[in-house]
């Protein structure tokens, strides 16, 4: 990437994330309160500078964050359209310069006329059209600069099967202890391992979130309890028969032939007799709060046993998307277990773990490229190409952002959910760009860290705002 195209495609990421953070403003409720206190336009209640009160202030830094990001908006696409020359990057520019205007005579035409329209609708609908815009003119820039590149080694289905695995397993076999105590820890660990506890923390995060944004303040300590025992013993439930099921699989792949049931540290009967006392229990703990809790988590095991693990994953390049409604099922249960149903909100954050899972898994994909086709499985990089993967983490990063976006205008969710995925969401932009600018697989860790971190900050804000007196 030449020097110049750095500094293109830096520019137009920051205006991408500059009208981000306008749509994440006109999303949360403070700016639409705010707009009734700040009457006329552009002076605020007749005034250049407004009254020291917190609604005024709120609204007018509004209008002051819209000039300063105008004119990032303007130097960018006209960088961007002067120094490319694919009309795709051309014409998406040029579409965002001309709505830049309309989100801005939308917006006045909000406060003079007031909120109670149709006009703030339109007007966060203009700043997402500007902010896809940007996102596209940035992923077609990208991939142009990725087009001297080849297609980095993408595998037909064919291919995968001819894979010759035969000589991968672990670097260090594993060694059974020898002592009884030795023996008993080792057990106890590898009947953990089997559950997948690195899952646990965010999924139950997840659930958590979708408690709070259905429920808020009126969140009883059992349904939190219970919800989140059910949804661990869901999660061991489901990280145990993905074990069952790829346990050939994984002793193919250096990732994978450590665990316990490709070193046969724990029989394949005692897995599924596990497996299905931690299903048995997850359901029983669900059915104490109510059926609804109960038929949403017997579905998400069963989605990521069988739908995932048998007939996705190992068949398809979309796995990883499809497969990610798995992760979004904690949080329609979380918001079933509160409300004893599945309102709006706890339909968009699903979509937002949804849409977050491809940005998120298809780091790692990357940085695992061999070993998945050492196990013959179809990932993104393995059969399309790294280039094509690095612009699928960026177009479903944006999707993901336009999500959480969504989430704040029907959820009432307020300026500390908004700040934390605008700052996080950057972090993550800026660690997709520099996967673009220095592909390899140290950079592909750094997105997939950002990743966890832009999620597990978004689900804490959301409890935090929704639960705080």
């Amino acid at each position: 990437m030449s020097e110049a195209s750095r500094r293109t495609t830096t520019l137009i990421a920051a205006a991408t994330m500059g009208v981000y953070v306008l749509v994440m403003a006109g999303a949360t409720t403070a700016i639409a309160d705010a707009t009734a206190a700040c009457s006329g336009w552009p002076t605020c209640n007749g005034g250049l500078l407004p009254a020291a009160e917190p609604d005024q202030l709120i609204a007018w830094s509004h209008r002051v964050i819209a000039l300063v990001v105008g004119g990032l908006v303007l130097a960018a696409g006209v960088v961007g359209i002067r120094s490319s020359e694919d009309r795709r990057v051309r014409g998406a520019l040029a579409v965002s310069l001309l709505l830049y205007p309309v989100q801005v005579g939308l917006g006045a035409l909000t406060v003079t006329r007031g909120a109670a329209t149709t006009l703030p609708g339109l007007h966060l609908l203009a700043g997402v059209g500007i902010f896809v815009g940007f996102l596209l003119s940035l992923a077609w820039l990208l991939e142009g600069d990725d087009a001297s590149v080849s297609d980095d080694g993408a595998m037909s289905h064919e291919d995968l099967s001819q894979v010759d695995a035969s000589d991968d397993g672990p670097d260090d076999p594993y060694e059974p202890p020898t002592t009884t105590l030795g023996k008993l820890k080792e057990t106890a660990r590898a009947y953990v391992t089997l559950t997948k506890p690195r899952l646990m923390w965010l999924l139950c995060l997840v659930a958590a979130a979708g408690m709070a944004i259905s429920a808020g303040q009126d969140l009883g300590l059992r349904t939190v309890v219970l919800t989140l025992t059910g949804g661990v013993l869901a999660i061991g439930a489901s990280g145990t028969f993905n074990h069952v099921l790829e346990r050939d699989v994984d002793r193919r792949m250096q990732r994978t032939a450590d665990r316990p049931l490709a070193t046969d540290q724990v029989g394949v009967r005692n897995a599924v007799a596990f497996g299905v006392a931690l299903t048995v229990g997850s359901i029983a703990t669900f059915l104490s709060i109510n059926v609804l809790a109960a038929v949403l988590g017997a579905a998400a095991i069963a989605y990521y046993s069988v739908v995932y693990t048998l007939l996705l994953k190992p068949n398809t390049v979309q796995n990883t998307v499809i497969g990610g409604l798995a992760g979004s099922f904690p949080a329609a249960i979380g918001a079933a277990a509160a409300t004893n149903t599945v309102g709006p909100a706890a339909l968009l954050l699903a979509a937002v773990i949804f849409l977050w899972t491809p940005a998120h898994f298809y780091n790692l994909a990357l940085a695992y490229k061999e070993d998945y086709a050492r196990g013959g499985f179809p990932m993104m990089p393995v059969v399309r190409g790294e280039s094509t993967t690095r612009k699928h983490i960026l177009l479903y990063l944006g999707a993901t952002l336009i999500a959480a976006a969504g989430l704040a205008a029907v959820s009432g969710l307020g300026p500390l959910y908004s700040a934390t995925s605008i700052g996080l969401g950057g972090v993550f932009l800026w660690m997709v760009l520099k996967l673009h600018r220095n592909p390899g697989e140290e950079a592909a860790f750094r997105a997939f860290h950002a990743s966890n971190a832009y999620l597990g900050a978004v689900l804490l804000a959301i409890v935090v705002d929704t639960l705080a007196v």
